[in-house]
C-alpha cells in the first residue's frame, strides 16, 4: 500500500500549457525580460508549453496572495484565453499563497522552487541523484501538506486503554515523511563515504582535480566534452547535466589531472537542493582549481556570476581555492561587443575568453590551468638509487623533471613539485 507522500511522482503533465508570472519588485540586478525567459526555459526543459509570460509590478507583497486582486484577475484572464492549466510564479510562495492563488486563478500554481525540484526529479539519472532529489522534494512538501493532500482530516484510533483523540492523518503523513527522510539521509551518508574513499584513492595517486562550475546553460558540458572527448549531454537546455562526471585529462607539464563537470547553478537555487546535493558537489569543495564558466553573451552575466559565487559560499568552498573565469560563448558575440569582451579579458590575469563550441581560446585556457596548478611548485634536488625505477617513474608522473644525471651509484633528479607532492614523496621514502 502506498503512503500519502507517494501519491504523485510528477507535479504536472508533460505537454501541459503554462503561463509564467514574474512578480517584479523593481530595483533588482536582473533584467525582467531575461528572468521571464529563464523561467520559461526551465518550464520548457521538462516539456511544458509556455503560452504567455507576464511581469506584474509588486509594490508591497500581500500575505494571502503575494500579488493584488487586480493582478490576479489579469492573470486569470490570460489563463482562460490561453487555455492554460498551470501558472508558474517566478518567486517563492507560501503554502497559503499557493492555495489562494489556485482558487483565484482556477488553475494549478507552482513556484520557482517547485519547478526546479520537478526538473531535478525528471533528470536525475543515477541512484544517488534520485535519492537526493527525493530528499529535497520531501523536505519541500513537508510544509505543504495542508495544500497538497486530500485525506488529512481523517483520524486514526488512539493507543492505550483510554483511546483519546487519535492521530490525525496529517500527523501520520508528517511522521512518514520524517521517517523516509531519515532513511534517505542514511543512504546518502553511505554514498558520501564511498565517494570519500574514491577521493582518498585519487589523492594518494595524486592527481589534481579541476572542477567546472557555473550557471546552468553556461556551456560547461560542451567545454567538458571538448577537453575530454566525452559525450556528456550538452544541449541548449537548462539543467542538461545533473549528475557529476569525472574524466582524466592531460595538461601541459602535467601528466594526469581529473576534470569534473558539475550541475549548473541557478538564481534562487532551493535550499533543499543545496543541502541534498552537497555530497555530489563535494568534488567542487575539494577541487584544486575551480574554472568558473560564464555565458558572457547573456544579458544577466554579472548577476549569474554573483549567483554562482553565492552557492559556492553556501557549499563551503573557501575563497582561497584557486579559481579563474572562462568567458564562454564568444561565438555568439559580434563586432564591438566581441572586441570589448576580448580586450577586457586580456587586461586581467584571472579571465580567459573562449568558445567551447568552436574551440577558440581553449588551448590557451589549458595552458593557464596548468600554470595555476603548478605555480606553487618548487624546485627540488632528489637522489635515488640507480635501480629505483618506481621512484623515478613517480617523479616523472607527479612532477616536472627538469634535469637528470647519474653520479656513481646514484641517480640525481632536478624536479619541480608541489609542496603536497614533495611531502608525499617523503612519505613514500619512509
Amino acid at each position: 500500500m502506498s503512503s500519502g507522500f507517494e501519491r504523485d511522482k510528477s507535479e504536472f503533465a508533460r505537454g501541459g500549457r503554462a503561463v509564467v508570472v514574474l512578480p517584479d519588485q523593481g530595483g533588482a540586478s536582473r533584467d525582467p525580460d531575461a528572468r521571464l525567459a529563464e523561467t520559461a526555459g526551465l518550464a520548457e526543459a521538462i516539456g511544458l508549453i509556455v503560452t504567455d509570460k507576464i511581469a506584474v509590478r509588486l509594490r508591497s507583497p500581500k500575505a494571502a496572495t503575494l500579488i493584488g486582486q487586480g493582478q490576479i484577475e489579469q492573470i486569470a484572464a490570460a489563463v482562460r484565453m490561453e487555455e492554460a492549466d498551470l501558472v508558474i510564479f517566478d518567486a517563492a510562495l507560501t503554502p497559503v499563497q499557493q492555495r489562494n492563488l489556485e482558487t483565484g486563478l482556477s488553475a494549478k500554481v507552482i513556484d520557482r522552487t517547485g519547478l526546479i525540484l520537478e526538473i531535478f526529479g525528471e533528470r536525475a539519472a543515477t541512484a544517488e541523484g534520485r535519492l537526493q532529489v527525493e530528499l529535497a522534494h520531501l523536505d519541500y512538501q513537508a510544509g505543504r501538506l495542508v495544500r497538497s493532500w486530500t485525506h488529512l482530516e481523517r483520524q486514526r484510533g488512539g493507543f492505550g486503554f483510554l483511546g483519546g483523540p487519535g492521530e490525525t492523518q496529517i500527523e501520520a503523513d508528517r511522521r512518514l515523511i520524517r521517517d523516509r527522510m531519515a532513511r534517505l539521509r542514511r543512504e546518502l551518508e553511505q554514498v558520501s563515504r564511498t565517494r570519500g574513499l574514491h577521493r582518498e584513492r585519487r589523492q594518494r595517486a595524486p592527481w589534481p582535480v579541476i572542477a567546472l562550475v557555473g550557471y546552468t546553460n553556461a556551456g560547461k558540458s560542451t567545454l567538458f566534452n571538448r577537453l575530454t572527448g566525452a559525450h556528456v549531454m550538452a544541449e541548449d537546455l537548462l539543467f542538461a547535466t545533473l549528475d557529476p562526471t569525472l574524466r582524466q585529462i592531460s595538461l601541459p607539464g602535467i601528466d594526469k589531472a581529473i576534470l569534473s563537470d558539475t550541475v549548473g547553478f541557478v538564481s534562487d537555487l532551493p535550499t533543499q537542493l543545496v543541502a541534498a546535493f552537497k555530497a555530489t558537489l563535494e568534488e567542487v569543495v575539494s577541487a584544486d582549481l575551480l574554472v568558473h564558466v560564464r555565458d558572457i553573451a547573456h544579458p544577466d552575466t554579472e548577476a549569474q556570476r554573483a549567483d554562482v559565487e553565492k552557492v559556492l559560499s553556501e557549499l563551503g568552498v573557501a575563497e582561497t581555492t584557486p579559481r579563474f573565469e572562462a568567458w564562454n560563448k564568444l561565438d555568439l558575440l559580434e563586432g564591438d561587443a566581441r572586441a570589448d569582451v576580448i580586450l577586457e579579458a586580456a587586461k586581467r590575469d584571472d579571465v580567459i575568453a573562449i568558445s567551447a563550441l568552436s574551440g577558440e581560446g581553449v588551448d590557451l585556457m589549458l595552458t593557464i590551468v596548468a600554470s595555476r596548478l603548478t605555480e606553487a611548485h618548487r624546485r627540488y634536488t632528489i637522489t635515488l638509487e640507480t635501480g629505483d625505477g618506481a621512484g623515478a617513474a613517480w617523479l616523472h608522473q607527479h612532477g616536472e623533471v627538469i634535469e637528470h644525471w647519474v653520479d656513481g651509484e646514484a641517480a640525481v633528479y632536478e624536479v619541480r613539485l608541489s609542496e603536497r607532492d614533495w611531502a608525499r614523496f617523503g612519505e613514500r621514502a619512509v
